[in-house]
Parts: C-alpha cells; structure tokens; sequence
C-alpha cells in the first residue's frame, strides 16, 4: 500500500513539474489588433431628413479617441458657431455632436471626419468617415470633383480647403474675405483631389485656399488661393475642375518710418515696391541730399540724408503707382553706418558669373582706375564695371578662361561713400575649374509659347541657371554645376522675363509654368541633349 501511494506521489509531482514547465513565461497578450473600429449605431441614423434636433451620438465597437480634428474634420456647409464634439483627449464608446448653429431650412449637412477616428489602443483610423442629414424632406446628392495643383511648385500643398459660394442675390466677388461658403471639402494630408458631396443644384463660384488661418475666409497675407475662371454649374457636363493655387502679391503698403542709424531712416513695406518714391516735406537744409536703397534679405527701403537736419520731426510722403501715403517721423540721435565692402560671388566661378561688390552704406564714387583685375601671370585683364543703386551694388564683367586665377584689386579711395568714407586696400581672388569639370545640358521645346522662360532650379524650386527667348531657338546651358536639376517653362506673357502671379479680383491667373517630368541629369565632362515636349494650351487655361 505504502509503495502504491508513493508512485502516484512520485505521478502527481513529475505532472506538475511539465505543466509548470509549459507556462514558464509571459503570456502574449493575443494577436496584435490591425482592423479599425466599427460603428455599432447612429442617434438619428445616417442620411436622415427632417432633421430637427441638436444631438448626435454615433457608437462604437470598441474605444475610440478623436486625433487632429482642427485639420481632418470638416463640416459642409460650415456652422458658426462650431458644433461641440467629444470626445477629445479622452477615449470613449462613441462621438456626441452638439449642434450650436441655427441650421438652414432644406439643407444636406455633411461631417467629414477625415481619419480623424482612430481606435484607442492602436489608433487605427476609421477611414473618411461621413455622417449626412438634411433638415428637409431628401438628401441632395450632386457633386463637384476635380484635383489641386501649385502654379509654381512641382508639389502642392496639403490640407487645402475647397469651396463653393452660391451665386444668388447676396453674391459678390468680395464674399470670399467676408463670409464663409456654402459648401466645402478638404484634400487632408495625403491627396491632390477633391469631391464637394451632397450639393443641391444651383451656379457656384468654385474656390480653392490653403486656408492657414482656418476661418474659412480669404486672407491675402498668409493664404493660397485658386479660382475657377467663370461659374460652374451643378449638375454639369464637365468631369473634373482643375485648381491651381498661387500667392497672390500683397497690395502695397508702407509701415512707418523707423530710424535705424545715423542719417538713416527704414521704411518697411509690403507689395510691390519698384515705382516706390520717398519725399521728405521739411528738409531745414539748403544743401540736403538723400539716396535710396534696398535691404538685401527682407521688404525695407533705407532713406539716406545728408546733412544731420536739427529737427525733432518732419512728414514724409511715400508714392507708389496710385497710392500716396503721408507718414510722421520723429528723429532720433543714433550713430552712422560704417562702410563695410563685401563680396557677394563665390571664391570658385563659373564662366558665366560676374563678381560684385556692395556696400552697407550708399557709393557716390567709384574711380575706375584704381581697380585692376589680374591673371595668373599679371596680365591685365579688360573689365566693364556696372552700378546698381537701389541694391548698391557693383558689377565687374571680365571674359574668364578655364582652370585660370583672378585678381581683383581696389586701390585706396577706389570707392567713396555716401558719407565721404573711402576704402583702404582690397584684393579678392577668383578662380575658374576645367572645362571638363562643368556639365553642359542643350534643351529643345516642342509646342512651346514664346515669349518663353526656361529654368534649371534645385529641388526647392531656388533657380540655379535661366534662359529666356521670345522665337523658337535651342536653349544650351553650358558649363553649370554638375548635379541633378528640376527643367522647367514659364509661358512670359507679358514679356517682362519673370514670373507673374495672378490675381483674384482682378481675374488674372498666374503664368503658367510647366515641369520636365524627370530630372535632369549634369554630368561633369557630358553634353547632354534633352527634348521636352511641353502639352498644348487648352483652350480653356483653367484645364491645362
């Protein structure tokens, strides 16, 4: 008996010790969960009508948090004030909307969620969630499509809000500044088209912005916008529009006068300040003289004067095409600008560009014959020297030879300033590589416009090298940088060889730019021959 018990002892033990063996370890925990949350329910069901209450709840299968709602949600036609939405920051069961807004009588609203929904553990989204009613008998269901574009960069924003403003009794072309649209979608984060859903039949203006602020209204400093040349009309024969964004140039305005230095007054500005005149009404000096010029990195204009004037304020008048502006300055004792010279060219140039000077305070001289330019061997070398005032700067143009060394050497009192000072001795070294150490890219166009703009740009769209025509001719980019370029057109209409943007109260649409669909490939020592077929105009522009 005593042996019977022992063995089923020594069982019971052995039992134990596998069983103990087979749950060493951490328990998994399950499959990792990679399916988006469900909805259970709605309270009312989607796609109601007759809606007339303040509240929805839609319900979940699992807990749910609400990420990024300020950029994924987006509700058509948009409700002031905004509606109140949980939960936010928190996990819950299920969304609660509580409407704030008196809604319009047949009406469809539409909830765009985006991927806003995500479940609570993994945050898997719910993807583009919509939840539509109508406060009348029937859900309108017509719709306007179509894609994004960027008139001047490859890649267009994200997040770019879509609109359409009803053309009826209250429409005018300012509407866009003053009052929120009828409709609206978003392309969220990761598309280049739209679809404005469950929209009733009617002419629209059809409007496109990357909306910064997010109000929903046209603000000309921070947004983008894009316009639809005339009316749509919903339903229409038309399969897609095509928007392209710009910046619009600011509409010019002067900041007032701040004294910066001695005899040195900034005038900050916005737009475009080309035509841009500065009068100072009260002088106090019989022999007073003033010069302009332009900071080199932001949008001011210094106003420089001499002499030191007694006074303790004076008006300044400030032109510019059809504005006049009369602005009050009140002068402060500061001490003057010194005279700093720098280059603004490269140690290592290429063929094509020339070296300059400037200056941080005006030039009123510049004696020629003391500057001289040298090669490796003290051959003198024939220059042109060319001064821009606004940006005070010199130009030296000089014909340059292959793998060569220059140099640049200003004499004492070569250059006087606005202020009577006057350089010491300054020597500048310039060098030039091989030829076979530069690339050279020859492009032809096919079905190009003139006049014409072609660029080389880096893949921040900063131009690197240009050419410009007004015939048809081939376009040959010779010793440049070797590396890998964006090829791209600008349509010049105006013929001023830059870019234009557009204008929405005026109608205008930006210039048109066109891409090379790959990049361009500078080899040093390669000649490259490229052809770039450029697409015919539509002759609707807005579709091109």
């Amino acid at each position: 008996m005593f042996r019977l018990v022992y063995k089923l002892s020594l069982l019971i033990g052995l039992f134990l010790l596998v069983l103990a063996c087979a749950n060493r370890g951490t328990p998994s925990g399950g499959e990792k969960d990679i399916l988006p949350p469900q909805i259970t329910r709605s309270i009312p069901e989607n796609f109601t009508t007759n809606f007339q209450g303040n509240e929805i709840r839609i319900y979940f299968d699992e807990y749910i948090k609400i990420k990024d709602i300020q950029k994924q949600l987006i509700i058509s036609p948009p409700m002031d004030p905004e509606p109140e939405i949980t939960p936010l920051g928190s996990a819950s069961k299920y969304i609660k909307i509580i409407i704030k807004d008196t809604l319009e009588a047949n009406t469809t609203y539409a909830f765009n969620f985006g991927q806003s929904i995500v479940d609570n553990n993994e945050e898997i989204p719910y993807p583009y969630y919509r939840y539509v009613f109508s406060t009348g008998d029937y859900i309108d269901s017509l719709s306007v499509k179509g894609s994004i574009s960027d008139a001047k960069n490859r890649v267009p924003d994200t997040f770019v809000s879509v609109m359409l403003y009803a053309i009826d009794s209250t429409f005018s072309d300012s509407i866009i500044y003053k009052k929120k649209p009828k409709y609206i979608t978003n392309t969220l984060d990761s598309l280049t088209t739209f679809s404005i859903d469950n929209i009733r039949a009617g002419n629209y203006l059809l409007v496109a912005l990357k909306d910064e602020n997010r109000n929903f209204t046209y603000q000309q400093k921070s947004d983008k916008i894009g316009f639809y040349q005339t009316p749509i009309s919903v339903p229409s024969d038309s399969a897609s529009y095509n928007i392209k964004l710009f910046k619009e140039e600011l509409d010019f305005r002067v900041e007032r006068p701040k004294q910066v230095a001695g005899q040195k007054i900034a005038f900050g500005y916005e737009g475009d300040a080309k035509q841009m005149e500065v009068e100072m009404l009260e002088k106090n000096s019989d022999d007073f003289e003033m010069r302009l010029t332009k900071d080199p990195k932001t949008d001011t204009l210094y106003y420089w004067y001499k002499p030191k004037l007694e006074l303790d304020s004076t008006l300044f008048v400030v032109r510019n095409r059809l504005t006049v502006d009369t602005l009050n300055h009140r002068f402060r004792d500061l001490p003057k600008d010194s005279l700093i010279i720098s280059k603004t060219s490269s140690k290592n140039s290429g063929f094509d560009d020339d070296f300059m000077l400037e200056g941080t305070v005006p030039f009123v001289d510049f004696q020629e014959s003391k500057v001289k330019i040298t090669d490796s061997d003290s051959i003198d070398v024939p220059f042109i020297s060319e001064y821009d005032s606004i940006k005070n700067r010199y130009t030296f143009k000089f014909e340059k030879k292959e793998s060569q060394s220059y140099k640049l050497e200003l004499l004492p009192e070569a250059l006087t300033d606005f202020f009577e000072n006057v350089n010491d001795t300054l020597n500048y070294s310039i060098k030039t590589k091989a030829f076979d150490q530069y690339g050279n890219v020859r492009v032809t166009l096919i079905n190009a416009e003139y006049p014409i703009i072609l660029q080389l740009t880096d893949d921040k769209g900063v131009v690197k090298y240009e050419k410009f025509a007004t015939e048809p001719r081939l376009f040959d980019f010779r010793n440049i940088n070797p590396g890998l370029y964006y090829l791209r057109t600008i349509i010049d209409s105006n013929g001023n060889k830059e870019w234009d943007s557009g204008n929405y109260l005026k109608q205008q649409q930006p210039e048109r730019i066109s891409y090379f669909p790959d990049l361009v490939d500078a080899r040093a020592g390669w000649d490259l021959i490229q052809e770039f077929i450029l697409e015919k105009t539509n002759p609707d522009p807005l579709k091109n």
